[in-house]
């Protein structure tokens, strides 16, 4: 028998129970892992919550961490016992000290990577590869700007930004985070809270506006970050913070001056395993050459990821936190 953090309703952190589950040998397709660092996300609040519904229940929680492979089922020839992987992918179920996963979504860590490292990594990280790799490809001499710049994603967007060669910048909320985004690559900062954005972003760039805007605000960023763009830029829409984006018409776009809107997941730019680990290998690549610096603010027991839920809703933690089974 194995110990994880199951829920058996939607709620709050007190349906969070940690008890024992059986963990079967793998299957087809399959890998058993020994779960090392688990990373949490706010996506795993949505789960508890059932703003997210879990299909089944009882439910482990959870969609990241870092492990060690103690075996594999048949069929699997890419992953091997004793080898160090990680994932940050569907199906949930990481708030465990073990438990099966296909190993098509299982990433090899290298050495260079440690396993708290990668499990405050991996979906924040593969998200900002994304964004500024496929999405739009920023390229040296681009002005980009980051919404959120002083958060999870946000401070990975704004290092990787900087390293390729855009000016950066970011939107944050008060002085303290102002603080984290230039600490974390922003060339200008804006605290919104002071002054609208974006004729702020117009004067920063003489009046052209920015290649491309990354926001994970969503509701109350959207106007302001269309009249942020230059003519064909893009809006990146990637998450929704103050709520979803309402409905809007088309023509907007056009006479923004024939703008591109985009609503990307990572699960999609990720589906398919070879993209998977290429967008692994080049996270790694930056991290382990120091362009992106990828910081565990906090730690937990696994046992207590209640309390690591209820800090994350009050907002007391800062930068990544990693659950230690």
């Amino acid at each position: 028998m194995s110990k994880a953090i199951r829920i058996h309703r939607p709620g709050g952190p007190e349906e969070m129970v940690w008890e024992e589950v059986e963990v079967g040998a793998p299957g087809p397709g399959q890998a058993l892992l020994r779960q090392a660092a688990v990373g949490l996300n706010y996506i795993d609040v949505y789960h508890r919550t059932g703003l997210y519904p879990l299909p089944v229940m009882p439910a482990v929680l959870g969609m990241e961490a870092a492990a060690v492979v103690e075996a594999v089922g048949e069929g699997v020839s890419d992953i091997r016992p004793g080898q160090r992987v990680a994932y940050a992918s569907p199906p949930p179920g990481s708030y465990a000290e073990r438990r099966l996963m296909p190993a098509d979504r299982l990433v090899p860590l290298p050495d260079a990577i440690d396993d708290r490292q990668a499990a405050a990594m991996m979906l924040q990280g593969m998200t900002a590869q994304y964004l500024l790799r496929r999405t739009y490809r920023v390229q040296p001499g681009d002005a980009i700007l980051v919404q959120a710049a002083a958060g999870g994603v946000g401070t990975i967007l704004c290092q990787w930004g900087r390293y390729l060669g855009a000016t950066v910048i970011g939107t944050v909320g008060s002085d303290a985070k102002a603080e984290i985004a230039r600490a974390n690559g922003c060339h200008h900062v804006i605290n919104y809270t002071r002054e609208a954005f974006a004729p702020r972003v117009r004067e920063l760039t003489g009046g052209e506006g920015v290649a491309v805007v990354y926001d994970g605000v969503g509701k109350t960023t959207f106007d302001g970050s269309l009249d942020s763009l230059r003519m064909l830029g893009m809006l990146v829409s990637y998450g929704n913070a103050s709520g979803p984006v309402p409905p809007f018409e088309p023509a907007i776009l056009s006479q923004k001056g024939s703008l591109f809107f985009t609503r990307p997941t990572l699960m999609n730019y990720t589906a398919k395993t070879a993209d998977l680990r290429a967008s692994a290998a080049e996270l790694f690549e930056v991290v382990a050459g120091g362009h992106v610096k990828i910081t565990v603010s906090q730690t937990y027991p696994l046992a207590e990821a209640a309390q690591a839920h209820r800090d994350l809703e009050a907002r007391k933690t800062t930068g990544s936190t990693v659950l230690l089974p």
